[in-house]
């Protein structure tokens, strides 16, 4: 995979189609690979005329993976973001972001709105003010022993999406001990840019989508049909959405 400088950090990414740059901000535990290639997105993506960019995070996929948890600000993976469009040299990119993938895309669009051209917050909703409740469960997860007697839900979920992906757990729990910042509120409302805010029906993490759309000055909510925040990621409905608003905010022809 090619590879860039963030931070002191070399991070890996994929690039694929042409047409205008969508850069896809995968989620906690996953990678480019795992949240967009496979679930279709990028043969979607390519397929309506875009680029379609997989970015792996500061400690997922083939990036480097450090473990000190000071490393994982939002602020600082959202300037990763920023810094894969500048090594690429492109001016102005739609950002596609999923759970943690979808705050650090909101983080980016407030700091550099000038470089985005609209946003998707996929499986983030008002939880992106709130925070994540149980992310002490999921870093107590991460570093047990076995799964043997983990027994809450949403850490053993991702325990073993993590150890289904050959993740590194130690580098994941360093993440999610900062990566779950919140965002103020007025900081929310300051995110000029459009977004959608897609949320699953059943998803219990990422919070009510139509409360945060209502916040953002350009925000509209869309509800998965019956999924949940991990079956709602490849879904075709959202899918369908994703770039029925790329087609009004972003569309095919323009240029970056």
């Amino acid at each position: 995979m090619p590879n860039f400088q963030s931070d002191g950090l070399t991070l890996a990414y994929e690039t694929a189609g042409n047409g205008p740059p969508v850069l896809c901000i995968h989620g906690f535990a996953s990678s480019g690979q795992v949240n967009w290639i496979e679930t279709g997105w990028v043969e979607t993506l390519v397929a309506a005329g875009y680029t379609a960019i997989t970015l792996d995070n500061r400690g997922h996929g083939a990036s480097e993976k450090p473990y000190d948890p000071e490393r994982y600000h939002p602020q600082a993976m959202a300037e990763d973001a920023i810094g894969l469009l500048d090594h690429l040299g492109i001016a102005r990119a739609a950002l596609l972001g999923y759970s943690m993938g979808a705050r650090i895309a909101a983080f980016a669009a407030y700091a550099h709105e000038e470089r985005v051209a609209c946003a998707i917050f996929g499986g983030m909703g008002l939880n992106l003010i709130n925070g994540l409740s149980d992310g002490n469960d999921i870093i107590a997860g991460l570093r047990a022993p076995s799964l043997d007697g983990l027994t809450h839900p949403t850490a053993r979920q991702f325990r073993i999406f993590a150890e289904h992906t050959g993740a590194d757990r130690e580098a994941l729990a360093a993440c999610m001990e900062t990566s779950r910042d919140p965002m103020a509120r007025a900081d929310v409302r300051r995110i000029s840019v459009p977004v959608l805010v897609a949320v699953g029906e059943a998803d219990a993490m990422a919070g009510a989508p139509g409360p945060l759309a209502e916040l953002l000055p350009q925000g509209e909510a869309y509800v998965i049909p019956k999924r949940d925040h991990m079956r709602a990621t490849g879904d075709r409905a959202f899918k369908a959405a994703a770039l029925a608003f790329l087609s009004k905010t972003f569309p095919a022809h323009s240029v970056s």
